[in-house]
């Protein structure tokens, strides 16, 4: 195993299995469905349909780097509640999912589960969303392919970015710079971004986000909250009040 699989594997990917005949508990109606990948994995994804009566699109949702759906699946709550559907995806070893998670296959099945959104809503009806690791698969899209808008929480530059802020150096093995580069992926998208990130995160230090910042279009928004952890930025108002705006004016 070579440097860059040890990290991912033992630092970046900290997933929690399910037993396959679990049973989700949500207080929201929900629909289960699997895919199969092409190198036969089964992925396991939970679809929330807003009860609202106008409907606004859909938010697919790449979650962070720990736990399964069972945690995850209860993040359909601000999006339901202003007239989004929400689709959410357990990444391979996650929860139900079989496989082991990696770069490349976790991009590959990012485009498996837009495609499934897709086939099913106008693409400028599509918000891809992605919470810390999960900002990886979200800003792969959101290069490549037609959405409304891509909104990240507690996103990282890059796997490099991330630890040399953690260890106060730059001086890193340049293959990290290579891995889940959304700095790269940030400056290549072309529809709307919102960011928001903490300034007490400690697992993705601001200083990381940051950087995301300097690619930014003069259009996009980035929203620092003081005194924000990883883990609470839904509690602070600003929060709430900034993601309501985007979800109902994009």
């Amino acid at each position: 195993m070579n440097l860059t699989d040890y990290v991912l594997k033992k630092l970046l990917f900290q997933p929690v299995k399910l037993k396959a005949g679990h049973q989700f508990q949500f207080d929201h109606p929900f629909e289960e469905h699997w895919f199969t990948t092409a190198d036969g994995c089964k992925l396991n994804a939970l679809y929330f349909a807003s009860q609202k009566p106008q409907k606004r699109g859909v938010v697919l949702y790449f979650h962070g780097n720990r736990s399964n759906l069972q945690r995850w699946g209860a993040m359909h709550q601000p999006f339901t509640e202003n007239g989004y559907d929400f689709f959410v995806p357990d990444y391979r070893g996650y929860g139900k999912s079989t496989g082991q998670p990696d770069e490349q296959r976790l991009f590959s099945d990012a485009e498996l589960m837009y495609n499934w959104v897709k086939n099913r809503f106008p693409v400028q009806d599509i918000v891809l969303y992605g919470r810390s690791l999960g900002s990886g698969m979200a800003t792969y899209l959101s290069a490549r392919v037609p959405a409304r808008c891509l909104i990240l929480e507690t996103p990282f530059d890059t796997l490099q970015g991330m630890l040399a802020s953690h260890l106060g150096r730059s001086v890193l093995p340049v293959q990290f710079s290579l891995v889940f580069p959304n700095h790269q992926h940030v400056s290549q998208t072309r529809i709307p971004i919102l960011i928001f990130h903490g300034t007490r995160d400690r697992v993705v230090p601001y200083a990381s986000a940051l950087r995301l910042k300097e690619v930014l279009k003069s259009s996009d928004a980035f929203i620092t909250i003081p005194g924000g952890a990883h883990n609470n930025l839904s509690t602070y108002p600003e929060f709430q009040k900034a993601l309501q705006q985007w979800l109902l004016s994009a």
